[in-house]
């Protein structure tokens, strides 16, 4: 079994790739990169037998509703001015319950940046023929801060330069925590300077965990609009040990 994790940024330049081999009881690190462009991650993609891609899936029905009415100029639909109404505008039901899970808010892809790397994101999943966004058990949304806060690792402060003293450290604790995952030299060496890299390879994890059944899933009243909205397949706590005994 092969797994791809993807680090997405708007451009290819911040965007990683990952792709690991599963054997019976580890994982093997074979394919590991930055600067990636589009034609290059359709076609691991195409190969590999569950894709892991760091960015959101979908927006805010609630958004998509107010932004399609107002752009029809028909009555800006929300209710009131409320907290709890600018929070649906903001906010998908997934992004709820990872708040929910592990107090982390996501960024909202509705009202910061992240939304620019989402729409490269519709257009590879288009391209891929992806119509479920909660997880068509090939083609899954990640968030690898959260899935670090699911395996007791550091989540925050280890991006950009300020970052790569932590990121070295972040590395190493996730070893020890998955002693069955070989790294080759050169891509350790990017993993612990690159946090796209770093990123790529939980994302490829993560990718390995959701195919396996290994996430939370939808309740029955969240499922139509993850569907619609992207679903953010959140490890189950205590799994990361345990990825490569899953079969193969």
């Amino acid at each position: 079994m092969f797994t791809l994790g993807v680090d997405l940024a708007a451009e290819p330049n911040g965007t990683a790739g990952c792709v690991i081999e599963w054997r019976e009881a580890s994982g093997v690190v074979r394919w590991l990169t930055t600067k990636l462009h589009d034609e290059e991650i359709l076609h691991r993609a195409r190969a590999a037998d569950a894709v892991g891609i760091d960015a959101p899936f979908g927006w805010p029905a609630y958004f998509v509703e107010a932004i399609t009415a107002h752009h029809a100029g028909r009555p800006w639909p929300v209710d009131a001015w409320e907290r709890a109404n600018r929070r649906k505008l903001r906010l998908r039901i997934t992004d709820e319950r990872i708040h929910a899970v592990t107090g982390i808010t996501p960024l909202s892809v509705s009202s910061d940046s992240i939304a620019i790397p989402a729409t490269r994101c519709a257009s590879l999943l288009d391209r891929l023929g992806v119509k479920d966004r909660s997880g068509d058990g090939r083609v899954f949304e990640v968030y690898p801060a959260a899935a670090l806060f699911q395996w007791g690792l550091p989540h925050r402060g280890y991006k950009g330069r300020k970052g790569e003293r932590v990121l070295g450290k972040l590395l190493a604790r996730l070893k020890e925590g998955a002693p069955w995952l070989a790294i080759p030299p050169a891509d350790e060496r990017l993993c612990a300077t690159s946090d796209d890299a770093f990123d790529a390879l939980v994302a490829s994890l993560v990718a390995r965990a959701a195919s396996k059944g290994m996430t939370l899933r939808p309740t029955a009243d969240e499922r139509a609009a993850a569907r619609v909205e992207g679903w953010i397949a959140l490890p189950e706590r205590g799994v990361l040990e345990s990825l490569p005994l899953e079969g193969s």
